[in-house]
């Protein structure tokens, strides 16, 4: 009886993956997050890997094919997020954490609703202004320019959420207080997983649980800065001063979405901590783009040169006619996915795929990397950086017309993708419209070497290893030209970060 049952048990019948050790399983092979982006992993185990973590079945979907079957047409199957009891408990309203249920949903519609394409255009203004104090202070101080690329993002994103006045400095009060929140966020996150794979954890008292006890402290201060900030907008709204925002956005509406005060308030704190890091972090690879694919710049360059001309800097009302920079960007977000592993998905029951058995319980991750640079959908040169590609046909399938899956699948995808569309668009057209970026060079003039497929992993976001370019002005007139329209839009060119 006991091998009739074993021999028809589904959990024989488990996506192909590598065999682990006992207890531990595949532990080091899933930390390992340099294999998992190889196309060695693929080509071993398929689309579709399953690994086995303390005892735990996880899902690594390799494919964008599988990535749409599963996350997109199975999407109520595999669109709840994993039990992560210290995060889930102690941040129980952190839309990117949350179970899928009734919260969800709803949280969910109010940030579709304030992020749609229609809506997004009220943000354009800022986000030009934003392009032309970044650029202006890379031209001044190229070497600082990730410390730029982090007070652009942030200051745009506070912006679009809070209706914020320019941050002028990194140091800003407010993104102390943004980043002290990601910390905390980071350092939930491992003792979250331990007590999901050793589930008496949780029954520790928090006076012995260290974890827990930072868990629910960092829980106060993270509700108090978010109530405090859309606090703010509500006071402004209050005496009449309406400025676009999402937070404003979420106060008109507050009733018909069905949130409360704390809801709204974790609502808007996670667009902006979704969106800060990330954008930051895809300017960092455009630079490292451009400075090792010379033909692109120059392409991109000429397309400006045409359209804008050297008189003005690029605006919004351009976008039509740069099709090549909307594809420099979206090659960018495939070339070098920021999340390449994406958020985890939880499967709610149990399900099969491809003849393989998927348990209920599975921690599903998409493989974004490996999907953005599938042959499949991209042919023999996917892992090649070529902007061209996006002007040669329509987009894979599975892309939502992205170009990439870099945005997520199904019920999860990024909410906020079109702000980032747009912030990385006039980003790039209005840096390269003003600048070249090429490698540096040594006293003896040889170009100083940059790792093309170096990166920087901490903990969930890929960054380039650090490397060296020049920023250099394409003309005579920039920083006049740029200075010039800084002030028409009533920014004073003195107070940029330098």
């Amino acid at each position: 009886m006991t091998l009739l049952c074993y021999a028809a048990s589904p959990w024989r019948k488990l996506s192909p993956g590598p065999l682990g050790i006992p207890l531990l399983g595949n532990v080091s092979v899933f930390t390992d997050k340099r294999w998992l982006v190889s196309e060695e992993c693929r080509k071993q185990y398929g689309t579709v890997m399953h690994l086995n973590v303390l005892g735990k079945p996880m899902l690594i979907i390799n494919s964008q094919k599988a990535a749409g079957d599963l996350l997109e047409r199975r999407g109520n199957v595999y669109s709840d997020r994993p039990e992560l009891i210290v995060s889930n408990g102690c941040q129980p309203f952190h839309l990117g954490m949350t179970s899928y249920g009734d919260l969800f949903r709803r949280m969910r519609k109010a940030s579709q609703e304030g992020f749609m394409k229609s809506v997004v255009k009220d943000y354009n203004p800022v986000q030009e202004l934003e392009a032309l104090i970044l650029t202006v202070d890379i031209l001044k101080t190229p070497a600082l320019r990730h410390r730029h690329f982090r007070r652009s993002a942030a200051s745009m994103i506070m912006s679009v959420v809070y209706a914020n006045p320019i941050i002028l400095s990194e140091e800003d009060p407010k993104v102390r207080d943004i980043e002290a929140h990601i910390d905390r966020l980071v350092q939930v996150m491992t003792p979250s997983v331990m007590t999901q794979m050793f589930p008496w954890l949780r029954y520790i008292s928090r006076n012995y649980h260290v974890w827990k006890r930072q868990a629910l402290e960092g829980y106060a201060k993270d509700s108090a800065m978010f109530e405090s900030l859309v606090d703010q907008v509500r006071d402004d709204l209050s005496i009449g001063i309406e400025r676009p925002s999402f937070s404003a956005t979420l106060i008109r509406d507050q009733q018909h979405n069905g949130l409360s005060d704390r809801e709204n308030a974790w609502l808007a704190g996670n667009m902006f901590t979704a969106g800060a890091e990330t954008t930051a972090g895809a300017m960092s690879w455009f630079t490292l783009a451009m400075a090792t694919h010379s033909p692109s710049q120059a392409r991109a360059q000429a397309e400006l040169d045409a359209i804008v001309g050297r008189a003005r800097p690029p605006t919004f009302a351009d976008l039509p006619c740069l099709p090549y920079i909307r594809a420099l960007v979206k090659e960018v977000l495939r070339w070098r996915p920021i999340l390449p592993l994406g958020m985890p998905h939880r499967v709610r029951e149990h399900d099969w795929y491809n003849g393989a058995f998927v348990p209920a319980g599975t921690t599903a991750f998409v493989n974004v990397w490996l999907c953005n640079t599938d042959p499949a959908a991209y042919g023999a040169d996917a892992r090649a950086f070529r902007p061209e590609r996006h002007l040669e046909g329509p987009p894979p399938p599975e892309t939502r017309e992205e170009g990439h899956v870099a945005f997520g699948f199904g019920k999860r995808v990024c909410v906020g993708r079109h702000v980032a569309n747009n912030s990385l668009f006039i980003n790039i057209a209005t840096l390269l419209w003003a600048a070249t970026i090429a490698p540096a060079k040594s006293a003896d003039g040889t170009e100083i070497p940059i790792d093309v497929d170096g990166f920087v992993d901490d903990g969930m976001i890929f960054r380039p290893k650090s490397f060296e370019c020049t920023v250099i002005p394409r003309f005579p007139e920039v920083l006049p030209l740029l200075k010039a329209e800084l002030e028409l839009r009533g920014h004073d060119p003195a107070s940029t970060d330098a």
